[in-house]
């Protein structure tokens, strides 16, 4: 066997990442769906221009004939002709096609989701890591109404696996850690998500009363996926686009998207389907972030512009200490003392350190307010 030479992303400065990344969105044609084979579809595009990939490419069943319930009924199961491969080796070069075409497109600190079951999951691991991807978890979907195993024979199949992975070992990725927490209930987000399957009026039917799709995924999990790593303004692929969840929900969260479909009925399912679609409010597109993700504003920087005067007295939650604010963005303590919003408060305390933002307080319409409160009116003031 050859040897397989994992080659890492380039690196290059931010200014260098931020300008290609500017010419490259405005050159990109997104929110839009490309009817084609996926790999062809890929290959369409210019390097390094996705932000995410979610894939949620064919599992290779290899069904051996028709599956009944107790009572007679036929299983609705995937029998269609794009989830039959002849051959292992084909389902995997097929895999091998696609990952490459996909690890093109993504940007350097982009991120890319492939869910799967155990018919197909473990082989598309394989050429993740082969290609060079760095797993960064591998996430369990648990069922909430899985299908039982009419026959008994086994155990139920009752959950899916999704892996998350960046570009490579040292590669930066966007992950909205508090976002995820706060959706959690402030519990920190573990990797076994329990979902229901899609149903109910998300289900997309045909005139026939049947499934439009038969691996329609819920809304729930494509929500989640996209909270957790990415921005608004973000472009996510679909390279086996269906009938258009992840469209509906990137339209949903204010992320542009792009699908890849070769199926007809699909492609008319997902393009009805997203124009029918409501964004949310641009006021609830904003998540919790973590102190790293938040744009760093010197305190000074509220000095300067108007936000806090110099001469303003601040003090601790409990009225302990008092200090002025002075015109460069330090403070002046009650013993004359002079010192950054964080070392005063630390020295005040005898402590090793001191998140100044919390600890110093201004007085407002409701009686006490963090000096924390005055940065995130500035940054909503001043953020695109």
């Amino acid at each position: 066997m050859g040897v397989i030479e994992r080659v890492p992303p380039v690196r290059r400065t931010k200014k260098a990442v931020a300008a290609q990344a500017l010419a490259t969105r405005e050159a990109l044609e997104v929110d839009r769906l490309i009817r084609s084979d996926c790999v062809a579809a890929m290959r369409s595009l210019p390097d390094a221009c996705i932000d995410m990939i979610f894939a949620d490419p064919p599992y290779n069943l290899q069904l051996g004939g028709d599956l009944f319930r107790p009572e007679g009924g036929r299983v609705d199961a995937v029998d269609d002709a794009w989830d039959k491969f002849d051959t292992l080796a084909v389902y995997d070069a097929f895999t091998k096609a696609w990952l490459s075409e996909a690890r093109r497109i993504l940007k350097p600190n982009g991120t890319i989701w492939v869910i799967g079951s155990y018919h197909n999951i473990f082989r598309v691991g394989s050429q993740l890591q082969d290609q060079g991807f760095w797993i960064l978890n591998d996430i369990i979907w648990r069922k909430a109404n899985p299908m039982p195993n009419f026959k008994g024979t086994r155990f139920t199949n009752a959950h899916e696996t999704l892996i998350w992975a960046s570009q490579g070992e040292g590669a930066r990725y966007t992950f909205n850690y508090k976002a995820m927490k706060t959706l959690n209930d402030e519990l920190q987000m573990r990797s076994d998500w329990v979902l229901p399957i899609c149903g109910g009026q998300e289900r997309l039917k045909g005139d026939d009363g049947h499934k439009v799709h038969p691996t329609q995924k819920p809304e729930a999990l494509l929500y989640r996926v996209m909270l957790a790593c990415t921005k608004p303004g973000d472009v996510v692929l679909d390279p086996f686009f269906g009938t258009g969840t992840t469209g509906a929900v990137a339209k949903r969260l204010g992320r542009h998207w792009i699908g890849c479909e070769r199926e007809d009925v699909y492609c008319e399912a997902a393009l009805e389907r997203i124009s029918a679609a409501l964004p949310l409010d641009e006021s609830s597109l904003t998540i919790m972030q973590s102190a790293k993700q938040q744009p760093r504003v010197a305190f000074g920087t509220l000095v300067e512009t108007g936000y806090l005067e110099p001469g303003t007295v601040v003090m601790d939650a409990k009225r302990r200490w008092k200090a002025s604010v002075r015109a460069d963005g330090s403070l002046m303590g009650e013993d004359g003392v002079a010192a950054s919003i964080h070392k005063l408060g630390a020295t005040l305390q005898g402590a090793p350190s001191c998140n100044g933002w919390t600890f110093w307080h201004i007085e407002g319409k409701n009686g006490l307010e963090p000096i924390d409160s005055l940065r995130q009116m500035y940054l909503l003031a001043t953020q695109p």
